[in-house]
């Protein structure tokens, strides 16, 4: 089984993107895809859905509708991003994010990147 982590951003797609990222997950990776979020991606997606306004607000609210969906797993560090990072080295599998300095990150680390490719769709970024 493929697994998938994603981000907050990720989580946040549908609405700030029109992306249908489980549809584009399917087919990418395949519809057994096991899809985890961290912990600290949960409490960012919390804090900006009671603490924004508009699109962002309304995307934090989906996403974290979304989080549903994915297990979620508690790691040894508060910061979404960290935490993305050190799930990524113990899971494996590929990181959906769109968030250009964390993909990079990722990419030197050997983590294979699932990004936005044109308007609505997702494409795989090997290292």
């Amino acid at each position: 089984m493929t697994t998938v982590i994603l981000d907050t951003n990720a989580l946040m797609m549908p609405v700030e993107l029109d992306v249908r990222v489980f549809e584009e997950l399917d087919r990418l990776v395949g519809a057994d895809a096991d899809l985890v979020t961290p912990r600290a991606v949960v409490e960012e997606l919390e804090k900006l859905a009671e603490g924004g306004s508009g699109v962002e607000a309304t995307a934090a609210s989906v996403g974290r509708d979304l989080v549903s969906r994915c297990r979620v797993v508690e790691t040894g560090v508060s910061y979404a991003d960290d935490a993305v990072i050190e799930l990524a080295e113990t899971e494996g599998g590929y990181v959906l994010t769109n968030d250009r300095p964390l993909r990079d990150r990722l990419l030197e680390r050997g983590v294979r990147v699932i990004g936005l490719r044109g308007r609505n769709a997702l494409e795989i970024t090997e290292p």
